[in-house]
């Protein structure tokens, strides 16, 4: 039997604090790419109880994502948007979720994200890393962004760490890792980074800043 949201609310109340509740429930985030990285932040925001997420990716569950993103067998072939958003509901069957299954551009980004009171980074590829990290902080630099760069290969859990680059703009990884020269994606070392992305947006909406 699914819990009602009054006593889901109460549950997460009772655990954070309603004042801090309260700033989760009414925030948005908006997680752009749903791979190892979007889907872990994702999954994170919505057992914290943040109350919208904006899912934005255009590609489909694949076999090969399977070992590192949160998504099951018979998911293969969804699209992830559609994927994700079955799983978020099954853990917070009250959250609002937007989703859109499109590639992010400079043409749409700020249609996408007007509503986001934060802006989640999480592309495989370097160029679509580069153009969403310009476009928010030229184009939207009343938005937080938290990116990712480095979570390749076998390196050290220690070694992932979240700098803050400028007042609203946040980098989680270590920095150097790259998968063509590692050759490998763990999926332990992603969720290491989507954990800084998560637990780096619910700090901002707490009020608590990286120095």
């Amino acid at each position: 039997m699914i819990p009602s949201k009054e006593e889901m609310t109460a549950a997460m109340t009772a655990r954070h604090g309603a004042e801090l509740q309260e700033r989760f429930s009414s925030a948005t985030v908006a997680i752009c790419g749903l791979g190892g990285l979007g889907s872990n932040i994702a999954i994170s925001l919505s057992r914290a109880g943040v109350g919208r997420l904006i899912l934005i990716d255009f590609d489909k569950v694949d076999i090969t994502n399977l070992y590192r993103q949160q998504y099951k067998a018979v998911q293969v072939g969804k699209d992830k948007t559609v994927a994700l958003a079955e799983n978020l509901k099954e853990i917070a069957p009250y959250i609002e979720i937007e989703a859109h299954t499109v590639r992010i551009t400079e043409d749409n980004a700020s249609e996408l994200l007007i509503d986001a009171d934060i802006v989640c980074e999480a592309f495989d590829k370097p160029e679509s890393k580069a153009m969403l990290t310009n476009f928010v902080l030229e184009k939207m630099p009343d938005k937080y962004l938290v990116a990712a760069s480095g979570m390749a290969g076998a390196g050290s859990a220690n070694d992932i760490k979240t700098r803050r680059i400028t007042k609203r703009f946040y980098l989680c990884g270590d920095g150097v890792s790259d998968v063509n020269e590692s050759g490998s994606l763990l999926s332990s070392r992603v969720m290491l980074c989507a954990a800084h992305e998560a637990h780096t947006a619910l700090r901002i909406l707490a009020g608590q800043y990286e120095v």
